[in-house]
């Protein structure tokens, strides 16, 4: 094993505290609203399409109402990691993490109780494959403890004026209830826009799988991308799904054509676990997108 520090991390969930979810926010506002010309109908129960770098408001359809996003959450864990940064630290994978995603029957990384991996390799592992043991390990680690990382996730999206957008959990898992981490169409373009920034992020989420060789403290791991945009649609560079019963199927998406970026979200794209749905629903709004002036 390494001779660098090995952060342990200890298990146990704090408890989180519920959150009512009103119906309606305020609606953000844009540079410029386009005017949509023959938008295609999506049978999303929200979603939206803009020019990044706070341009022109494409299409957007429940801009300002609340919904959960599931592991679209996992974007915004992301961002406090790289704030704080010490990505080289490394931390050791515990039971608790290893129970925490297999408890609540979500997806994974595929952890090892017992290996040592570092953050920036954990939020390979987090984004790539949606791991909620990933998840768990930076939460813990980076609060320190689930709780603190919480206030700290909170406490960034009211500094970014994410103001209809709260969070309960570091994963997006329905606790305590199915609606207590909730967001906007508007506040999730922002979110993407500030973290897509971020030349690690974009390096990681860009990827269609990572391969980690087994090293100094850890077995090997090959984690595979869940954004299928990634890879099947020319451009697309990003970045995040989710799924809960609640949330539905849902992507937080990124793409470039020539100069023209664009960047969209579309949420509730179907009741079943169907990605295939959201993905499909996303290359329809790019393609029109970008036919837009």
């Amino acid at each position: 094993m390494s001779r660098r520090r090995v952060r342990l991390v200890a298990g146990g969930l704090a408890a989180f505290t519920a959150a009512a979810v009103t119906v309606m926010a305020p609606a953000p506002s844009f540079a410029r609203v386009a005017v949509a010309r023959a938008a295609p109908a999506e049978a999303v129960s929200g979603g939206a399409l803009a020019d990044a770098g706070g341009g022109a408001l494409l299409w957007s359809q429940g801009l300002g109402v609340r919904r959960p996003m599931a592991s679209i959450t996992k974007v915004m864990t992301a961002l406090v990691v790289l704030r704080a940064g010490h990505l080289d630290e490394k931390i050791r994978v515990t039971p608790a993490a290893v129970a925490y995603a297999r408890r609540n029957d979500a997806s994974s990384a595929g952890l090892v109780a017992g290996d040592v991996l570092t953050a920036q390799q954990l939020l390979e592992g987090m984004l790539l494959p949606s791991g909620a043991d990933a998840a768990y390990l930076l939460a813990t680690a980076y609060g320190p403890g689930p709780a603190a990382f919480i206030g700290r996730m909170n406490a960034l999206a009211a500094a970014l004026g994410m103001h209809a957008t709260h969070f309960s959990d570091f994963a997006g898992l329905p606790v305590p209830t199915e609606y207590s981490t909730y967001s906007t169409p508007a506040d999730l373009i922002k979110l993407g826009e500030r973290v897509m920034a971020r030349p690690l992020f974009r390096q990681i989420v860009a990827q269609r799988s990572y391969a980690l060789p087994a090293g100094d403290g850890h077995r090997r791991y090959l984690w595979v991308q869940t954004n299928k945009l990634v890879g099947s649609y020319a451009g697309a560079t990003g970045i995040k799904t989710g799924y809960t019963h609640a949330a539905g199927t849902c992507l937080l998406f990124e793409a470039t054509r020539g100069s023209r970026t664009l960047i969209g979200v579309v949420l509730h794209a179907s009741v079943a676990y169907t990605p295939p749905v959201a993905v499909s629903d996303a290359a329809r709004l790019l393609n029109w997108g970008f036919t837009q002036p």
